[in-house]
């Protein structure tokens, strides 16, 4: 990970990609959850959810490796960093809250615990942000 830290463009290139994932990730998840909340009830939700969970998905992926290149290139000076860990954290119980969505058929049970789950999994992001950001200052 040495050509990170010589290339002037490397990291903030990588910051960048790193922020166009997070956006694709929250947009879609925003739109899907204000679905799930009752907006525009006549958009199917099986549909939406393919689109817009599908290019979270990719935002999710996209953030994830660019996350784990910056993170290897600084992990002797991250590893103590508490934000960092915590967002660790947060990122595994985003994932297993998504899981368990899913797994309660939660695309054919748009009721309370599904708006539950969504106004859970819009915490945890977000949540998973502030930490990103506080990992510079901490």
């Amino acid at each position: 990970m040495n050509w990170i830290a010589t290339h002037p463009w490397a990291y903030p290139a990588l910051e960048t990609l790193h922020l166009v994932g997070v956006a694709l990730l929250l947009g879609n998840l925003v739109l899907f959850e204000m679905r799930v909340w009752g907006a525009q009830p006549s958009l199917p939700v099986r549909p939406l959810a393919k689109l817009a969970l599908g290019v979270a998905l990719a935002g999710f992926a996209l953030a994830a490796v660019t996350g784990t290149v910056m993170l290897a290139s600084q992990w002797a000076e991250l590893q103590a960093n508490r934000a960092l860990w915590l967002k660790a954290g947060l990122l595994v119980a985003a994932g297993a809250n998504a899981a368990a969505f899913h797994l309660r058929g939660g695309l054919d049970k748009i009721d309370r615990v599904a708006r539950l789950q969504t106004a859970l999994s819009m915490g945890l992001w977000l949540l998973v942000v502030a930490c990103g950001r506080f990992i510079a200052y901490v």
